[in-house]
């Protein structure tokens, strides 16, 4: 098996409809368990980067190989599976479904994972859920609580648990603090990091904010990584 969380040979990417690239990149690798701070100024391509390697987006040119698969090169259905079972992603917009409880949101992502299909281990799922949120220091009583009426902080926190609730290799984490005072920001990041530590999970953490850099090891500037500079984007 490779030793890469993620393996970027020749990557190329411009939006259809247009000329300019978005993203150039010869050659990045990440290593299996490495936590890495992504940072850059807005626009600087860093959310299309996240959605290129999670297979929401596929290259215009080059590779990218996620875990020893070469993503771009699955049929869809078979990359949206691939992502369910391996990626967790937590979106900067979060992407919670309001009108349904934190247990449902967390659970619809297992769903997902299998398929769409219903399964026996809804137990397991559900008890794998609760311990989640309890190391993600939620109270319990939100388990069955819309996520509408969480706090904000408290919503990332849910986004953090459907993210790992596959047990993925690889999490994607895109601006997550962005709405956090500095108190709630670092409380969020300590939870992060020793959830990733718990789960030998490989984590590539986006942000324009270089101040959360203190809590990685490798630092890499998405301005030095990319000749196109994010120029194609608007």
């Amino acid at each position: 098996m490779s030793e890469f969380a993620v393996d970027i040979q020749n990557l190329e990417y411009a939006y259809p409809n247009h000329s300019d690239l978005v993203l150039s990149i010869e050659q990045w690798q990440v290593n299996l368990g490495e936590r890495v701070f992504l940072f850059g100024d807005s626009g600087s391509g860093k959310t299309t980067l996240l959605n290129l390697l999670c297979g929401i987006l596929v290259p215009s040119q080059g590779s990218i190989d996620i875990l020893a698969h070469d993503l771009p090169a699955m049929p869809n259905r078979k990359r949206d599976r691939f992502r369910a079972q391996n990626i967790g992603v937590v979106f900067q917009k979060l992407n919670l479904i309001p009108y349904l409880t934190v247990a449902k949101n967390i659970e619809l992502a297992a769903y997902f994972a299998r398929g769409g299909s219903s399964n026996k281990r809804h137990t397991d799922i559900a008890q794998r859920a609760q311990t989640l949120i309890q190391t993600l220091q939620l109270p319990s009583r939100v388990f069955h609580t819309p996520v509408k009426h969480l706090s904000t902080g408290q919503q990332q926190r849910v986004a953090i648990a459907r993210a790992l609730i596959n047990q993925p290799k690889l999490l994607l984490v895109d601006e997550p603090t962005s709405a956090l005072d500095a108190s709630a920001r670092d409380a969020f990041m300590q939870v992060l990091m020793e959830m990733c530590d718990t789960t030998q999970t490989s984590l590539i953490f986006v942000s324009h904010d270089s101040a959360l850099g203190q809590h990685f090891e490798r630092k890499v500037n998405l301005s030095h990584l990319n000749t196109a500079g994010g120029r194609g984007l608007a």
